[in-house]
């Protein structure tokens, strides 16, 4: 009688590239399907000028997992991924997985949107969030996920009729934001003024970028992201403006796909941060609808602080893949 063949163990290399740092994990997928960070590594995405250079820089660290003894690698970028090759929304680079596969002699690689893979990662970490409007996430309805960082993504994750879910990336940080009142716009165009751009985007608005650009403006003082952050309180007008722009964007995504099983927040302002979502002015303006507010005051809102959060949702792509492929 033949033996039944077993599945082996994986090992795959998963990646969350962001415009201030990249994380590397090395993931063990084991033949009971059960994914193990075993080891990670944070890289300044500034440090290299190109996406090859990066990888080069991780093998010089020691990471536990070459690339070249991956089974698969996926990386989770900032873009829109539509084909091989991609060019990344915040970062002078371009991905080539075909250049990438030869010069790494990597067997199996795939470029996912960066907030696809952080939906996957706060469905399967969703237990460790905190509560920031009270209720029940329900997976077997569509929930949102959105989050500030070097810019503003957002993804939905939906339920499937035969089970499971599908996570849908966007580049919705890409649209306009709406600004209501007379401070609110002259923001706008203070913004717009130091960016250079036509509009202000969801990136360079509810981003730490957006941050520092709405306290200077408010305050007159130009200080970094982290200065702005360490000095938020409740009395500031910087955290109630900010957190009110927070709040309407998460309404209005929550709107958009009507995700009445709740909405993740994630992403580096928030995390670190976190008065940006628990102020008073975010569920004040993400429950203020002159039609739909008994709707939005049944839905949860979720913080994740677990910045790995994106490198989990890479992994389970390249588990989905490696199952596909067998």
């Amino acid at each position: 009688m033949k033996p039944a063949e077993t599945t082996p163990t994986r090992h795959i290399l998963a990646a969350d590239i962001g415009g201030t740092n990249s994380r590397f994990g090395h993931f063990i997928l084991s033949p009971s399907g059960a994914l193990e960070l075993v080891a990670s590594v944070w890289l300044a995405t500034a440090s290299a000028r190109s996406f090859p250079e990066l990888l080069e820089t991780l093998a010089d660290t020691g990471f536990s997992l070459p690339p070249n003894q991956a089974d698969i690698a996926v990386f989770a970028i900032p873009g829109a991924v539509l084909g091989r090759r991609t060019s990344l929304a915040n970062v002078a680079w371009d991905v080539d997985l075909d250049v990438i596969e030869r010069q790494f002699n990597l067997a199996y690689t795939a470029c996912v949107n960066d907030f696809l893979a952080q939906a996957y990662g706060c469905r399967l970490l969703g237990n460790t969030a905190e509560t920031v409007l009270p209720g029940t996430m329900n997976p077997e309805r569509v929930q949102a996920v959105l989050g500030a960082g070097t810019g503003l993504g957002k993804a939905a994750l939906v339920p499937l009729p035969r089970g499971g879910y599908l996570a849908l990336p966007s580049e919705g940080g890409h649209t306009a934001v709406s600004f209501i009142g007379e401070e609110e716009n002259a923001f706008a165009a203070f913004l717009c003024r130091q960016t250079g751009e036509s509009y202000a985007r969801g990136d360079s608005v509810l981003s730490g970028s957006g941050l520092v650009c709405l306290h200077q403006f408010l305050t007159g003082q130009r200080l970094s992201a982290a200065e702005v952050g360490a000095s938020l309180t409740l009395e500031s007008p910087t955290a109630a403006l900010f957190a009110r722009l927070y709040g309407r964007a998460a309404r209005d995504f929550a709107l958009t796909v009507l995700a009445a099983g709740g909405v993740y927040i994630c992403g580096g302002v928030a995390a670190k941060n976190p008065i940006v979502v628990r102020h008073p002015a975010f569920a004040a303006e993400f429950r203020n609808s002159p039609t739909l507010g008994p709707v939005l005051d049944t839905i949860p809102v979720r913080l994740l602080r677990n910045e790995a959060s994106g490198l989990f949702g890479a992994a389970h792509v390249a588990q989905t893949l490696l199952s596909q492929a067998r």
